[in-house]
């Protein structure tokens, strides 16, 4: 039976004591771990982006910020995680699913994984619901059974093609950034600001509410296909920063019952590092 790819608090509360059900807190920024050894949802195990999630090189115009890792790499990671093929996998955060909660979302649908859902509006909205909290360190237990996994079969675009498409009437480059960092006025983290020519922008924070909270699935599907219009999803490419808040836009589009479009991994941390041709907003 196919499930949502986003789970409500209410939900969660129902089931989350069940054998086979693993919470993960995914957060990620330079406070997460800290933030997780004194609070996090009862039972969660902590992932880590960086080591985790992502084999990072020393050149980042190599698969930018947060390449993904090695397909044996995340399939030894997730034995080592504990979780199996078989197992219901809730995952969260605390920025709304942007910080990484959608990425790992994302990596275990592209290996096949069904039962993965992310928690709406992650760990702010579960608190403000009472989801029992913890402060004990969860240890994974290593999965019995080696995780089965061949490939990554979610569509994803590489920066070859990225360029090709940059000129290419027929594709449409969407960046997921903010607006002030799309138009090169702002660069907190990269290099270089501005955006990958031919792009166009629609923040991933137009997928939710004023509460944090995912729009309903007939309003997300509504946006896309405005936006969109009758586009073939395979020349649609999304990408972000460092291939982590793109997963937010693919997510929500999961979630209106919409054909996943591709993900360029490497984002904007490896364009601008491979002096591509930049664009800025003229003002």
């Amino acid at each position: 039976m196919k499930i949502s790819p986003i789970i409500e608090t209410a939900e969660l509360l129902k089931l989350y004591k069940n054998d086979g059900v693993l919470i993960c807190d995914v957060s990620n920024h330079k406070h997460a771990k800290t933030n997780y050894e004194r609070e996090h949802l009862e039972g969660a195990i902590f992932v880590d982006l960086n080591s985790q999630l992502s084999d990072i090189k020393d050149d980042l115009a190599n698969g930018g910020r947060h390449p993904l890792p090695e397909i044996e790499a995340f399939a030894k990671t997730l034995t080592n995680l504990g979780i199996s093929n078989d197992s219901h996998v809730v995952v969260y955060d605390d920025k709304s699913a942007s910080n990484a909660a959608a990425r790992f979302w994302w990596m275990l649908k592209s290996v096949g994984h069904q039962n993965v859902q992310v928690l709406n509006g992650g760990f702010i909205e579960a608190k403000k619901r009472n989801f029992p909290l913890g402060s004990k360190v969860e240890m994974p237990v290593r999965s019995s059974e080696s995780y089965r996994v061949d490939k990554w079969t979610l569509p994803m675009a590489e920066i070859k093609d990225v360029e090709n498409a940059s000129f290419d009437k027929r594709y449409t480059i969407v960046d997921v950034r903010e607006k002030d960092r799309y138009d090169g006025k702002i660069e907190p983290i990269d290099l270089i600001a501005g955006h990958i020519p031919g792009a166009i922008n629609i923040p991933y924070t137009e997928n939710l509410d004023g509460e944090g909270l995912y729009l309903k699935p007939n309003e997300l599907r509504e946006k896309y296909k405005k936006e969109f219009g009758g586009t073939n999803p395979g020349s649609i490419i999304v990408h972000c920063g460092s291939g982590v808040t793109a997963c937010h836009t693919l997510l929500a589009m999961a979630y209106a019952d919409l054909e996943v479009p591709k993900l360029y991994i490497g984002s904007w941390s490896e364009w601008s590092r491979n002096n591509k041709q930049i664009e800025r907003t003229k003002t």
